[in-house]
């Protein structure tokens, strides 16, 4: 499987404690000696960030834990603060919602996921409707459908990647 670059999508989604090795730490990772450098980006030149696109890819395809790391590298970028980082903010926690998800901690999944909505909500209240392409109503709505009924993953134990939400992220 590949991302719209050609770029292969990791052989599995790391989860904590789970069978596969630390993607950076272990030199079995699927990303280690990577840099997750990158570029901060502004509102509207989003498309032009393949940290930002890639991370969207991990994430629809059930890649958290790599979608978080894709996504805290623009956060940094973008100096931890202001609207654009907190959005990023609330994609980090999303992304870290799936991770609990498939640990099997549902109140994990909550609090990363209230938190989403939150901060979405403070992007959301400067007046635009949308920033780095994301609808930020549809995406208040979903982070509180997310804590209000946590899903559950329903990979078999073991599986290697796991898509636990039925949103997608789809930047336009």
């Amino acid at each position: 499987m590949t991302t719209e670059h050609d770029d292969p999508l990791p052989p599995y989604a790391f989860v904590p404690g789970g069978p596969w090795p630390h993607p950076t730490r272990s030199p079995l990772g699927h990303s280690h000696s990577h840099s997750n450098r990158a570029e901060a980006i502004g509102d509207d030149d989003w498309q032009s960030s393949l940290p930002y696109r890639r991370g969207t890819v991990l994430f629809n395809a059930g890649y958290y834990w790599e979608a978080h790391e894709a996504w805290e590298s623009l956060w940094h970028a973008q100096g931890r603060r202001g609207a654009t980082a907190d959005l990023l903010k609330a994609l980090i926690k999303l992304a870290a919602a799936g991770v609990k998800v498939r640990e099997g901690q549902p109140h994990g999944v909550r609090t990363h996921a209230r938190r989403a909505a939150v901060l979405l909500e403070t992007v959301r209240a400067e007046g635009k409707p949308t920033r780095l392409g994301i609808d930020l109503d549809e995406w208040i709505g979903h982070a509180r459908q997310i804590a209000d009924e946590p899903p559950t993953d329903p990979a078999p134990p073991g599986q290697r990647v796991s898509r636990v939400f039925s949103h997608t992220l789809t930047p336009r």
